[in-house]
């Protein structure tokens, strides 16, 4: 029997959450329920959820300092996060994506919005089929056991990351704008804006340490993975 991906819902509105919980059960997911960082800790303790939806405004510690401590754990770091939010802003948007979260969802959504979103994090997780192995200098990426290393040391990336370090690896030398790279990276994806790619971006090269030289910012262009980095630009 094939596994229904498990979503972990952070919510401390119970009307909300049970929504959510009901039209994924009816879509093929595993929901299960958090009211709080300390009890959606419990069950991140007990079982790894495939996906994480966060909620920015919670009892206790916030969205953005849960998504923060997740991102800075080793072992919660691969989970997909995206940030429910009545947040709308840009810069509040932006905040949830650099606190580590993959993607938001202003209040009120869709149904169908959502499910759109979080199929689309699933796809950006899983491992790319093409090709298994691809190596750039001495930076290797591993699709088939979604490894990625620098120098022989192993780097850990998450999902968004992997699939943005796979394209730029996959078409080095070229210049992408933030347009293409939404394109090829988030799919038919939609609602995302492109500044989320300036985000993604600074995140990959702070993964990557010293190999971060590698992808650099062509002004007024966008970006390139290169194999004789000049130096490290900032997005």
């Amino acid at each position: 029997m094939k596994k229904l991906p498990r979503v972990l819902i952070v919510e401390d509105e119970s009307a909300i959450a049970e929504l959510i919980a009901v039209n994924l059960r009816h879509n093929g997911f595993s929901p299960i329920w958090a009211e709080d960082g300390e009890s959606a800790q419990r069950e991140l303790d007990a079982v790894l959820p495939d996906v994480i939806l966060l909620d920015w405004m919670l009892p206790g510690q916030s969205g953005l300092q849960l998504a923060r401590k997740w991102r800075a754990d080793s072992r919660t770091k691969p989970i997909p996060i995206l940030m429910l939010t009545a947040r709308g802003d840009e810069p509040d948007k932006v905040a949830g994506l650099d606190a580590g979260a993959d993607d938001y969802i202003t209040k009120p959504f869709s149904t169908q919005e959502l499910l759109a979103r979080i199929r689309a994090v699933l796809r950006r997780r899983a491992p790319e089929q093409a090709g298994e192995s691809v190596t750039i200098a001495e930076l290797v990426l591993d699709a088939a056991t979604y490894r990625v290393s620098y120098q022989g040391q192993p780097i850990k990336v998450g999902p968004t990351e992997f699939k943005l370090l796979h394209y730029l690896m996959t078409h080095s030398e070229r210049v992408h704008s933030r347009a293409q790279l939404l394109d090829k990276v988030w799919g038919d994806h939609v609602f995302i804006e492109e500044r989320t790619v300036d985000v993604h971006v600074k995140r990959l090269r702070e993964a990557l340490g010293a190999a971060g030289a590698m992808v650099e910012t062509v002004r007024g262009a966008g970006y390139r993975l290169t194999a004789q980095p000049q130096r490290l630009m900032r997005a």
